[in-house]
């Protein structure tokens, strides 16, 4: 569970992080893709939708940390489309690690250790919640 500590930093952090939106956006799948070229054929070759689409589903989650359960059906359901657009668990371990890195290098110094960890809680909260979503989907369509 996440303490009222590490909501408001992860909050205060996205605070930051929206006003360049864009840029982050460009950060992160610029890392995802080093991380992992094979990730690269999961999206259309235009990504400016795509990081439109991240930095809403971020900013909605970020924003309803307070009553989890009110984005708990969002992410499960995006975790279900994500399964069909190919992605396997392994793969929300490099969306972290790349996550964690975007924010790091665009927060700079104010992200610290405590921040990190924060972050990484949320990101496994919603990460897990996906996953948790997708196995039904995976299934249902490997049989």
């Amino acid at each position: 569970m996440l303490t009222k500590q590490e909501i408001e930093l992860v909050q205060s952090d996205w605070a930051k992080v929206v006003p360049i939106a864009e840029a982050a956006a460009t950060m992160f799948y610029d890392h995802l893709f080093e991380l992992d070229p094979k990730l690269r054929s999961l999206f259309k070759s235009d990504l400016s939708e795509q990081k439109i689409k991240l930095m809403k589903m971020i900013g909605y989650a970020v924003n309803a940390l307070d009553n989890l359960g009110e984005v708990v059906p969002a992410v499960q359901a995006l975790g279900k489309r994500h399964a069909g657009y190919g992605v396997v668990s392994e793969h929300y371990e490099t969306v972290g690690i790349a996550l964690l890195s975007t924010l790091k290098k665009g927060l700079g110094a104010s992200f610290d250790e405590a921040h990190e960890t924060a972050w990484g809680k949320v990101y496994g909260i919603l990460a897990d919640t996906m996953r948790a979503a997708a196995e039904p989907a995976r299934a249902a369509a490997a049989t």
